[in-house]
């Protein structure tokens, strides 16, 4: 995550993205008290990027710092403020019980006790839906995240594991699909109609017969095809805009998470091989 600077004048600060399907994120800076004893009927789970956020929670003090998980269940009493002079910075999603629901299937709601965790598990399924507030979130992006989220909590309050059989017609339909749709926006329920499997068994199936998530699948396929038509000739803006992305940026930065280089310097590695290779009378293979 890129969080915000602190402002020129220090002044308090709260930045909301669009609300988007039972979900809520913000980032936000405070000095020292932010917000008094209060509680909702959503979950809010976030990381403090940036100095100490203290809450009252459960009839104790929390202090989160960088590196921690914030889990605050639904209609728990909490407040907020700095832990320090300096003041702090997060972000924090406010998720429905619903969408979690539907994803559990009716188990009990995951509880972390005490507000905090250190789970790495937890830590990393944070990562879909605490991303730059300034991006809207792909609808298939963000139906991953929450699978991914619910399923974290449900192992880091530790909740009994069960053992399910997958589907592999349906997971193999969805991912056909997918080959299908890769210049379109795609969402779990368009795949759950092509595959006849209800949309939450069949992200479980999916990960569990292809190793990703139904999201980070079609990202693959789109940037195998921007590799493709890149290397054909084709601009980067025209390869993104061809493989489904909503342009050149957003493809540049998965690129760039996927293979840690940006595709500009990807592009020129290869010239420059296969220069290298012709040159020398052999041709070398990405």
């Amino acid at each position: 995550m890129t969080p915000k600077t602190r402002r020129p004048d220090g002044a308090d600060w709260i930045e909301r993205a669009p609300s988007s399907g039972g979900i809520e994120r913000i980032e936000a800076f405070f000095h020292d008290a932010a917000y008094g004893l209060h509680r909702h009927d959503t979950y809010a789970i976030g990381r403090t990027l940036a100095g100490v956020q203290s809450f009252h929670y459960r009839r104790g003090m929390c202090n989160s710092v960088p590196g921690m998980t914030m889990v605050l269940h639904p209609d728990e009493a909490h407040d907020g403020q700095a832990g320090t002079d300096e003041g702090f910075r997060y972000r924090m999603v406010y998720v429905e019980p619903a969408l979690f629901q539907q994803v559990l299937g009716g188990k009990p709601l995951p509880f972390i006790e005490g507000g905090l965790s250190d789970d790495p598990r937890l830590f990393s399924a944070t990562e879909g839906l605490l991303q730059a507030i300034d991006r809207a979130l792909d609808p298939l992006e963000q139906e991953d995240a929450i699978y991914d989220l619910a399923m974290a909590l449900d192992a880091a309050s530790g909740a009994t594991q069960t053992i399910r059989i997958a589907d592999y017609r349906a997971a193999e339909q969805a991912r056909r699909y997918l080959h299908e749709s890769l210049a379109q926006a795609v969402t779990l329920d368009e795949l759950a109609t092509a595959s006849g499997k209800d949309k939450w068994s069949l992200s479980r199936d999916f990960r569990a017969l292809f190793g990703t998530s139904p999201h980070r699948y079609l990202t693959m396929r789109r940037l195998d095809l921007v590799r493709r038509l890149a290397s054909e000739g084709r601009s980067l803006a025209d390869a993104s805009a061809a493989a489904g992305f909503a342009d050149q940026s957003h493809m540049t930065r998965h690129f760039t998470k996927t293979w840690g280089v940006p595709p500009s310097r990807w592009l020129k590695m290869v010239s420059q091989a296969n220069t290298a290779g012709h040159a020398s009378g052999t041709v070398l293979r990405r």
